[in-house]
């Protein structure tokens, strides 16, 4: 079974895990084929279009898509140049709100046709959308009055994922969501167990697919189902759920014999990928930012955080107050400040991350553009840059000079102790949520001078998508794409775990195991009422 895979990838986002399927090598090109990549949300579905459209070039990405992603000409040039490419993207992807009505009638007759072309290698990837499960979201829905959770279909969009399953029959599947869900609960019960008893059952029989962890070390309570990308080539501590189910049909007899994911010795870091990008400054929001503007109050955020540092007569923010007062001097004489936007192309220090994020075609790095902040932001940014950079960590709001504590009622309670996090250079950064769409005070740049949150481009490189990823969208939507995906890096991993674990299994075995689940879905259709 070491053909082509057919991948049918739901609640998609901006297509990180496409990505890192569509990237693993087979034995004759691609190990997995991209035939139908689902979202609802716009930006995100032009982003995962895009894509698309670039994979139908293989290696050979034409210049014109370089040329678009530089602004320098539009989309309806792009398309006019290679109609045949978009017309196969657009096969390719569906803007669909999964789970509501009318939904099925459009895409099951597609899923019918993958089915029948794959003869038993269709794989299935996606998440559900994750609001209804994260310790953010339940925070959050436990302030709504009368809130019940077995009234909130967030918590039952996986079972149309369980349902697709049963259209596609897939020979195995990849499920991921946020740690959240091993905790969520429903009336009392945990949303999780009845997840994994779902997909288990999907082919109608109680067994129809075996879940296998993709990490050894396996814990408990479903642990042993948490991968945490640090150990895996990401510069990001995310921990992420991820369900890997294969047809038992076609399940190794012993799972030791599976190629499981391997942590790796040393983690990447903020460092390696950030580095050496083009330096920006901040800009000003709710008034005029102008470079001269943006120096005055640069100048004096950093000139009052020093003092507020001072004030504080402790030795340790002394030599943090001045640090921020060389800073301030720098600033006022630099002849010429950084820009807000950059283009310019930025080299990796780890060699590893570079062969996957660089493309030596691209002319042009998109999506590099600096957020405006508040100037009463600016002080905290420049304090606790400065603090970071001395103390090789991000500090708590116990460690800020009081003249600097924001006028949250909680600051002094301890739920917020980190509301301004430094991503710092000598670590893997802090997960890359959809929050950095709202503010960056989670997503502090560690150089003290730039004095701003991390741009998209930077918060893509965390996520390990490549530089020649355009984010389609205004910058708060591109944002949010970034933040809700898999990193591209680890869904090639994952997808190397797959391809193994079904090579196990010959071609012979496959078919007649693709003949024997006909059957057995045969029952499954009955049950899902189709």
């Amino acid at each position: 079974m070491t053909g082509s895979f057919k991948v049918v990838d739901l609640f998609a986002g901006p297509g990180g895990l496409a990505e890192g399927f569509s990237a693993h090598p087979g034995e004759d090109g691609r190990a997995f084929e991209i035939c139908l990549s689902v979202e609802r949300e716009s930006s995100a579905f032009a982003t995962l279009r895009l894509r698309s459209f670039v994979r139908q070039f293989g290696r050979d990405i034409p210049e014109a898509y370089y040329e678009y992603i530089a602004g320098r000409t539009d989309r309806d040039q792009l398309i006019a140049a290679y109609p045949d490419q978009w017309a196969a993207a657009c096969t390719e992807t569906r803007q669909l709100e999964l789970g509501s009505p009318g939904t099925d009638r459009i895409i099951d007759p597609i899923l019918e046709g993958i089915r029948e072309a794959a003869s038993g290698n269709a794989i299935l990837v996606g998440g559900p959308p994750c609001q209804a499960y994260s310790l953010v979201g339940r925070a959050r829905n436990s302030g709504i009055a009368d809130y019940k959770a077995s009234e909130d279909k967030r918590h039952f969009l996986y079972r149309e994922y369980i349902r697709i399953i049963g259209k596609l029959r897939p020979a195995a599947f990849v499920m991921e969501n946020v740690k959240g869900i091993l905790s969520s609960r429903v009336d009392g019960d945990r949303i999780f167990c009845q997840v994994v008893s779902d997909l288990r059952s999907a082919g109608g029989a109680s067994d129809s697919y075996q879940i296998i962890p993709l990490v050894t070390g396996r814990g408990r309570d479903g642990q042993e189902y948490v991968l945490r990308a640090e150990q895996f080539g990401v510069p990001q501590r995310r921990h992420r759920v991820i369900l890997f189910g294969i047809r038992s049909d076609l399940a190794p007899a012993n799972t030791d014999e599976i190629g499981l994911l391997e942590a790796q010795a040393h983690s990447a870091t903020v460092e390696d990928v950030l580095r050496r990008m083009p330096p920006l400054r901040s800009g000003l929001s709710q008034q005029k930012d102008s470079p001269a503007a943006w120096r005055t109050a640069a100048v004096d955020a950093f000139l009052k955080a020093a003092q507020a540092a001072f004030n504080e007569e402790d030795e340790g923010l002394d030599e943090i107050a001045n640090r921020l007062t060389e800073i301030s001097d720098a600033l006022a004489a630099m002849p010429e400040l950084p820009p807000r936007i950059s283009s310019a192309l930025a080299s990796i220090e780890n060699n590893e991350l570079a062969e996957w994020l660089i493309d030596p075609k691209l002319t042009s790095l998109p999506n590099h553009e600096a957020r405006g902040h508040m100037e009463s932001d600016l002080s905290r940014y420049a304090f606790a840059a400065a603090f970071a950079e001395k103390t090789g960590r991000s500090p708590k709001a116990a460690d800020f000079p009081r003249q600097l504590a924001p006028a949250h009622l909680n600051w002094e309670t301890g739920k917020f102790a980190d509301r301004f996090r430094v991503q710092c250079w000598k670590s893997p950064s802090t997960t890359v949520t959809s929050h950095i769409s709202k503010d960056g005070h989670y997503f502090i740049h560690p150089d003290p001078l730039q004095c701003r949150s991390l741009t998209v481009r930077e918060a893509a490189r965390l996520q390990t998508f490549p530089d020649n990823y355009f984010f389609e969208g205004n910058r708060t939507e591109q944002y949010i794409q970034v933040g809700n995906a898999v990193p591209p890096l680890l869904a090639k991993q994952i997808a190397s775990v797959v391809y193994k674990t079904l090579a196990l299994r010959s071609g012979d075995a496959a078919n007649e195991g693709g003949e024997c689940q006909r059957a057995t879905f045969s029952q499954g259709e009955l049950a899902f009422g189709t």
